[in-house]
C-alpha cells in the first residue's frame, strides 16, 4: 500500500472528510501535519504518525468521527480506513521524506 499525497491546500484541509467510505488499500499522507480532525469524517480511522525521516513514531486506532489528535513530534500522518493501519505497519512502510 503507497499512501496518496495530499499537497494542495484544499486536499489537506479536507483530508478524507465528508467521504462515505474508501477503497480497501487506500491511505492519504498529509505532510507538514501535527494534528487532524475528523469532525466530517463518516467512519473511523487509523492514523500512523510519522517523524521527520518517515518512521512511525505513534499510532491511533479506531479514531471515531467528531475528535482531534496530535502528536507533537509528528511531521507527517497517514490516515487510513480503521483496522489497516496494522496492515500498513506490517509491510514495513516508510514515508518518502
Amino acid at each position: 500500500m503507497k499512501p496518496n499525497v495530499a499537497s494542495g491546500l484544499i486536499e489537506r484541509t479536507r483530508g478524507l472528510s465528508f467521504l462515505s467510505s474508501i477503497p480497501a488499500g487506500y491511505a492519504l499522507q498529509i505532510n507538514r501535519c501535527r494534528s487532524i480532525h475528523t469532525f466530517a469524517m463518516r467512519f473511523s480511522l487509523d492514523l500512523l504518525w510519522l517523524d521527520h525521516a518517515g518512521q512511525v513514531i505513534r499510532t491511533d486506532y479506531d479514531v471515531p468521527p467528531r475528535r482531534i489528535r496530535g502528536c507533537r513530534q509528528a511531521r507527517a500522518v497517514i490516515e487510513v480506513t480503521a483496522g489497516e493501519g496494522r496492515t500498513l505497519l506490517e509491510s514495513g512502510y516508510t514515508a518518502a521524506r
